[in-house]
């Protein structure tokens, strides 16, 4: 039974191997995610949208019976009012003086000043109430337009994801594989210059004398290095791992070479 090497242990050329081969897998992965698109976002907008909705038409409907409570409770008041209004005529035709039919009589304008103001409020609550009633019903109609559209995108996205997820699971899997075979300081190195990266791409070949993330020059020097494949070289610039092209398995072509200039037979001629 052959002994498992710990990652840390491995030769740097089968460690920046296995990166490469991480890489490939994920960028794979990255793949399949471009094919679903803005779908995946598309989806979650109408969702939160949908949800902000929903609480708004939920709000509305409290204030509306908030405000029909109100509307109960001075109606009850005016009942009241009048009630006592009523009492307060009974009371005119017994008054035996001036000062005490001067104060009833103030009674019954500040009753019926009530009796104003209550319908007055309620006058006024009833518009705010079709107010409410209105952007109600226009939320409704929203919430209804973007469910069609959601189950729209829903249905789309899942046809994607059924036709990808077999080929997903197998490249997780396959990542999850290389993972375990690379030391875990290195993997986090790796995955946080991936993150930070804008193509995904964590380690990547020299070709034409650049990184092949970033494109700047890289020094003779540092290739050089990189073909010694004896330590971790990373591009001065954009922080990415640098891998021999040989090492990851891509064939660049070579630059053709530059054929020498014909001697000018004008000059050829002066000369003779």
């Amino acid at each position: 039974m052959a002994k498992k090497i710990d990652p840390a242990d491995m030769p740097v050329e089968q460690k920046l191997k296995n990166l490469y081969q991480l890489q490939t897998t994920l960028s794979e992965i990255d793949r399949i995610k471009t094919l679903r698109g803005e779908l995946p976002l598309e989806v979650q907008d109408l969702e939160d949208e949908i949800e902000g909705l929903t609480t708004r038409v939920n709000k509305f409907t409290e204030e509306v019976e908030g405000l029909k409570t109100e509307i109960e409770q001075r109606r009850a008041k005016i009942v009241k009012d009048q009630e006592l209004l009523e009492r307060y005529d009974g009371q005119l035709r017994d008054v035996k003086n001036n000062r005490e039919y001067d104060m009833l009589q103030k009674e019954i304008d500040y009753q019926k000043l009530d009796v104003q103001l209550h319908e007055k409020r309620i006058a006024q609550t009833n518009e705010r109430i079709a107010a409410l009633t209105a952007d109600c019903q226009k939320a409704e109609e929203q919430i209804r337009e973007r469910t069609a559209d959601l189950d729209i995108k829903k249905s789309e996205l899942d046809d994607i994801v059924s036709e990808t997820k077999a080929e997903e699971e197998k490249l997780r899997e396959k990542a999850k594989s290389y993972e375990v075979q690379i030391e875990p300081r290195l993997l986090t190195a790796f995955k946080r210059i991936r993150k930070n990266s804008r193509n995904g791409l964590g380690i990547v070949y020299v070709q034409r004398d650049s990184c092949g993330g970033c494109f700047n020059k890289v020094p003779p020097q540092r290739q050089l290095d990189v073909r010694m494949r004896k330590k971790i070289i990373v591009c001065e610039y954009c922080g990415r791992i640098l891998i021999d092209p040989e090492l990851a398995g891509v064939k660049l072509d070579k630059p053709a070479e530059a054929k020498p200039k014909r001697r000018s037979t004008r000059k050829t001629a002066k000369k003779a």
